[in-house]
């Protein structure tokens, strides 16, 4: 995969925001996961409206790739080592995605802040 960055929930809520620290993700070469798209789409969908989440959903959907169970088990497995942090299911997937296939986990979570593979980005 030629792709440099995997951009998380708080990543792409930050660029729907207008936040420029995030907006320039926008013009780099980057993909999400299916799982966060969709997680996305609930977050969107609870603070706005469906029409703002639809919007959301269809101007970030060709950048959503798919996650295979291998990588849904090992993120399981890293949220359950990880069980004393707040770290949720999608970050995990979204973040064994990105190592497993040589990208940045681009957040600003101050979960991931420490670890390896990761582009910490503080609001």
């Amino acid at each position: 995969m030629d792709v440099k960055r995997c951009l998380d929930t708080y990543a792409l809520m930050e660029i729907s925001q207008e936040n420029p620290d995030f907006e320039v993700y926008l013009d780099s070469d980057f993909v999400i996961t299916e799982i966060t798209l969709v997680e996305f789409y609930g977050v969107i969908l609870r603070n706005y409206n469906e029409q703002t989440a639809d919007y959301w959903f269809r101007k970030l959907e060709g950048y959503a790739v798919s996650v295979n169970r291998e990588i849904l088990k090992e993120a399981v497995k890293f949220k359950h080592e990880n069980k004393k942090t707040n770290i949720s299911f999608f970050d995990a997937a979204g973040y064994i995605f990105s190592i497993k296939n040589g990208c940045y986990f681009v957040t600003g979570d101050k979960e991931f802040k420490d670890f390896k593979n990761v582009e910490f980005i503080q609001k």
